[in-house]
């Protein structure tokens, strides 16, 4: 269980990377969507031949449709009812925070890094060795989220100390999602595991789909599509 908290911290360590170099020096609103677009590309990468194609193999069609379906819905309902309050656009670069409250922003990034921390605990389960690609693509897709928010929290008018306890804070929730994902399950079923690894999966492309691309299209424009490739063949052959 330690071991997956620590590999859970490593991933989530990189969204203080990405924090600190945005309240460092203003970083141009083009040069955010395309990164934005590099780390959604990667994190797609790991989503299908880290997740969904491990998933298959460990329980078969079944646990990749009744997982991804039950992901996507539940990703989907929460993300849904913490927009309603106030976290709609707690990923954009642009200041919109400011008009949702503090307690749904923290609580819409600690739901962000929920389902990457508990798939990577999962895949420990069994002694089998850490995936290296899934927290390598979740460690590359973390800095540019963070590279947004961050910029847009602090042109909302949030304190630098505010910023960087909010990512702090997910970090630390993204050991605990870690070791509960591996604590929890053991001695699971193949199907079991196979549904979790699945259910990680669809509550990733939701996510990606409602928070990370929007932002990377808006700010990087036609040439987020090219990063977006980027990315994923990086996090693919493991460049």
């Amino acid at each position: 269980m330690l071991e997956a908290a620590l590999w859970g911290l490593i991933a989530g360590s990189s969204l203080l990377a990405g924090a600190l170099v945005s309240l460092a020096a203003p970083i141009p609103q083009r040069a955010i969507g395309l990164v934005m677009a590099f780390g959604a590309g990667a994190l797609i990468s790991a989503v299908a031949f880290e997740l969904t194609e491990e998933a298959y193999a460990q329980g078969g069609a079944s646990a990749v449709s009744l997982g991804l379906a039950a992901g996507a819905l539940t990703f989907y309902v929460a993300n849904a009812e913490l927009s309603r309050r106030g976290a709609r656009h707690r990923k954009r670069s642009r200041g919109q925070q400011a008009a949702g409250t503090p307690r749904a922003i923290v609580l819409g990034a600690v739901l962000d890094g929920v389902p990457e921390s508990v798939a990577i605990g999962s895949m420990l389960l069994g002694g089998a060795p850490v995936n290296a690609a899934l927290v390598a693509a979740v460690a590359l897709s973390n800095v540019p989220e963070a590279l947004a928010a961050s910029t847009g929290l602090r042109r909302a008018g949030r304190s630098r100390a505010h910023v960087l306890g909010l990512w702090a804070l997910v970090v630390a929730v993204s050991g605990l999602g870690s070791a509960l994902g591996y604590g929890l399950f053991g001695g699971a079923s193949g199907a079991l595991l196979g549904g979790l690894q699945a259910f990680a999966a669809g509550s990733i492309l939701v996510m990606l789909a409602d928070t990370m691309m929007p932002e990377a299209f808006e700010g990087g424009g036609a040439a987020a599509g090219l990063l977006t490739t980027l990315g994923f063949a990086t996090a693919f052959l493991g460049l």
